[in-house]
């Protein structure tokens, strides 16, 4: 458990670039260095966590985490590569009233070119593994292209939706995967009530707590709009925001300064939601909305993937489900192609400074001999310098 915890939290402080580049992150990690996984097995675990709603990339440690470690070796999976960010976001929510205008700006400027450079690293390495042919580069290709056009928070699912159907078509190369459930320390008994405990929170807490104020209805607004994102990172924003800012917890101005922050820190996006839990008004603190929001968010994500985990082993057998799981996973090269246009580069690059800077990131890392902490260190210092 100790050794997950540690790694994990290392994951946690180094994994920029949002939940698919999180999956490129973890893929060097256990199949490349540790060899827990074949390529073929750790596709299997990424079609799981992209097929069902919640914070994808957090949804896959958990995953990594329950089959070396049982129920501890999941949460410390989670807790380890959660509170680096959970923290940071945290403590920016309970300190921004004492801001001055303008500070940290040079600071939030390099740590967005980093994620151009990890992004961008991210796309090249999966389209490498997920999209081996003509068909999976179209997919990914189109996906991107109407990402990009439609630009609408609800089109990610569609489009993920799509792929997995014309995958079950057009996939005809997908090989069955079996994803290896056999260490879990509960049986499909024990994922039923996950899946019922999912229900409760997400369907009967709203009702319980409809029209009223206070922590149970704060949590219910982040556990809603955890339980309806598929894949997670920008996607839930709009959903947050119609969880915090129309009820008026949290202001506009304080939920956009928020947002950029949440950009430009390593680990999973979704802990924008201690920010909000600890800017949130009648919570009766900071930390408490903090640790609220955080908790609230993902609790539905996990609760589902650990409910689904014990009839997952013989979904995965079926052919049909194979490719269906290529081409959402060629789906997802396609999304994390069009994140790295917008809001990725057009949220850090300003000048061409900046696209030499992030270049030289993206370079250093396909190099595979420069360490991460380098890149993002590099990146910071030249970003706010020319800032």
């Amino acid at each position: 458990m100790i050794a997950l915890f540690r790694l994990f939290l290392w994951l946690g402080l180094t994994s920029f670039g949002g939940p698919v580049a999180h999956i490129s992150h973890f893929r060097r990690e256990f199949v490349e260095r540790r060899r827990w996984f074949t390529e073929e097995e750790y596709a299997g675990w990424v079609g799981l966590c992209q097929f069902l709603p919640g914070p994808a990339s957090s949804q896959l440690g958990f995953c990594v985490g329950m089959v070396r470690g049982g129920i501890p070796g999941a949460i410390a999976a989670f807790l380890g590569f959660t509170l680096p960010s959970a923290v940071l976001m945290g403590v920016l929510g309970a300190t921004l009233p004492h801001w001055t205008p303008g500070s940290g700006v040079a600071l939030f400027h390099g740590l967005k070119l980093v994620a151009v450079a990890v992004v961008a690293h991210g796309v090249v390495t999966l389209w490498r593994r997920l999209c081996p042919d003509p068909v999976r580069w179209l997919m990914a290709v189109a996906v991107a292209g109407l990402s990009l056009g439609l630009d609408r928070p609800w089109i990610q699912p569609l489009l993920i939706g799509g792929a997995a159907g014309v995958g079950a078509l057009a996939c005809r190369g997908a090989d069955s995967t079996t994803v290896e459930t056999g260490n879990l320390p509960y049986g499909r008994r024990g994922g039923t009530l996950c899946l019922i405990a999912f229900g409760v929170l997400v369907v009967v807490l709203p009702l319980l707590v409809m029209g009223r104020r206070g922590l149970p209805s704060l949590a219910a607004g982040f556990s809603r709009a955890g339980a309806m994102v598929f894949g997670g990172g920008h996607v839930v924003l709009p959903l947050l925001e119609d969880a915090v800012v129309r009820p008026g917890w949290v202001s506009q101005g304080d939920f956009l300064a928020g947002y950029g922050a949440a950009q430009a820190v390593p680990g999973p996006m979704f802990t924008f939601a201690a920010f909000l839990g600890a800017r949130a008004s009648e919570t009766g603190g900071a930390w408490l909305g903090a640790i609220t929001g955080v908790l609230s968010i993902f609790l539905p994500g996990l609760l589902l993937v650990a409910g689904v985990l014990p009839f997952w082993h013989g979904l995965t057998r079926s052919s049909a489900t194979a490719r269906m799981m290529a081409g959402v996973n060629a789906g997802v090269v396609g999304l994390l192609a069009a994140a790295l246009y917008h809001p990725v580069w057009t949220g850090a690059v300003r000048s061409w400074t900046d696209g030499v800077i992030a270049a030289a990131g993206f370079a250093a890392l396909m190099t595979g001999r420069v360490p991460i902490l380098a890149v993002v260190a590099g990146c910071v210092v030249a970003g706010a310098s020319v800032y």
